[in-house]
């Protein structure tokens, strides 16, 4: 997809401004000024030469020379919409390539397929979603790859005796930081480094962080050695709670396999859901800056409640402690997820949740409307009672994400509901 203005006078421009127009021409379509949705499934080849140069570079039976790029064919394959929305997307990443899916579990299991193969170990982040910890731990096992926890604060040395242990030949590293639902940061510079050990000219053997909760703009991955940033675009990437999608971004290198095994599992993004996507990549900064200071507001008002036992914000990380050093040199900013334990257990968070007027009881996050829910049995229900207390995630834990409402009304809303508790 050819690329549109990156610069005046040499200035690169921000991601945030190049939204409004990259990779797209009015010109190409009548001088539609914003890009229309090519809804079609196949594409007309200007002649047969050029349809069977297309299928070489498609299935690689030939390289491609002098930037040379693919045409349209069939949606499946590509469509505008996406590449449109990969190559916005691709810039907040700072990346080479960008993949967009169907949904985030699309994503990350496309990305697992990519570089797993049975006999494999794959050094997986916990805590983590709870999709990806369903995939990882029931379903990738009956194909003989195996799964080996990294816990936040695990020794380089202690983790590769787990990973000798459990048969020594590293395929992946998958970690997500902050980890859903608790907020607890992952060393991507550790994972790149326990990584690099296991790296072979055969086996790249990639480190792949879900970035969902801070998104692009208050953390870049790939600064700290991370291969592929993996998304549920669902979440703040799209931020309107009306579609579902997910993405993965990397190198050019990293990212063809995954976009190989896209094509024939036939996971990817349409070309409605990249319109609509697109529409949001256009005020992600804006939405997600104004969510994190709300919730960092919400954060430091919930610390002090006599009936809440903990309150997990990446603002409220104490300063001088190993944490906040990693915080530091992580993260840009807190983000607006927020998890916090009632005093009590299911019953007084129930009754907590069951009373929220303006806050939605919903499961997913980083919308523009605020939603909670309870971890323990909704989103992390398939995690084991030991699984769960060695994360943290206790019967009273509630996760909230916060909306670009009035922070005065959200307050308001969430006092009464305590009041219930």
């Amino acid at each position: 997809m050819a690329k549109w203005q990156d610069e005046i006078e040499g200035q690169p421009l921000h991601p945030e401004s190049l939204m409004m127009s990259y990779g797209y021409r009015p010109e190409w379509s009548e001088g539609a000024a914003s890009a229309p949705v090519f809804q079609t499934s196949t594409f007309v080849f200007p002649n047969a030469a050029a349809g069977k140069r297309m299928f070489e570079l498609a299935y690689g039976l030939d390289e491609a020379v002098d930037g040379e790029q693919m045409g349209l064919i069939y949606s499946r394959l590509n469509n505008p919409d996406l590449e449109i929305a990969e190559d916005r997307l691709a810039l907040w990443d700072q990346a080479e390539s960008c993949a967009l899916f169907k949904s985030g579990m699309a994503a990350i299991t496309t990305t697992l397929w990519s570089y797993l193969r049975p006999g494999d170990v794959v050094l997986v982040g916990s805590p983590i979603y709870g999709g990806t910890h369903h995939f990882v731990t029931h379903v990738l096992p009956e194909f003989g790859i195996v799964p080996v926890r990294l816990h936040p604060g695990d020794s380089v040395e202690d983790t590769q005796r787990r990973i000798t242990d459990a048969g020594g030949r590293l395929g992946m590293v998958l970690i997500e930081t902050p980890a859903n639902p608790t907020n607890v940061l992952f060393d991507i510079s550790l994972s790149a480094e326990i990584a690099a050990a296991h790296r072979t000219d055969e086996r790249p053997v990639p480190v792949a962080v879900d970035n969902t909760f801070l998104g692009p703009v208050f953390q870049s991955p790939m600064e700290h050695g991370a291969d592929i940033v993996l998304y549920s675009a669902t979440k703040y990437l799209g931020g309107h709670g009306d579609l579902i999608a997910g993405a993965a971004s990397g190198s050019s290198e990293m990212i063809g396999p995954v976009r190989a095994m896209r094509t024939f599992n036939g996971s990817m993004m349409g070309p409605w859901t990249g319109w609509l996507l697109m529409r949001s990549l256009m005020t992600l900064r804006i939405r997600m800056e104004r969510q994190a200071e709300t919730a960092t507001t919400i954060a430091g008002w919930l610390a002090e409640h006599d009936k809440v036992r903990r309150v997990n914000h990446l603002s409220l990380i104490p300063e001088g402690t190993p944490e906040h050093d990693l915080y530091t040199r992580q993260c840009d900013g807190p983000g607006a997820m927020i998890s916090f334990e009632i005093d009590g257990g299911e019953l007084e968070a129930f009754r907590f949740l069951d009373s929220l007027r303006l806050v939605k009881l919903a499961v997913s996050l980083g919308s523009v409307d605020s939603l909670a829910e309870h971890p323990s049995s909704m989103t992390h229900s398939s995690a084991t009672p030991e699984e769960k207390a060695e994360a943290g995630i206790s019967e009273g834990l509630v996760r909230l994400s916060i909306g670009v409402e009035h922070p005065d009304d959200l307050l308001l809303d969430l006092e009464q509901a305590l009041k219930a508790v």
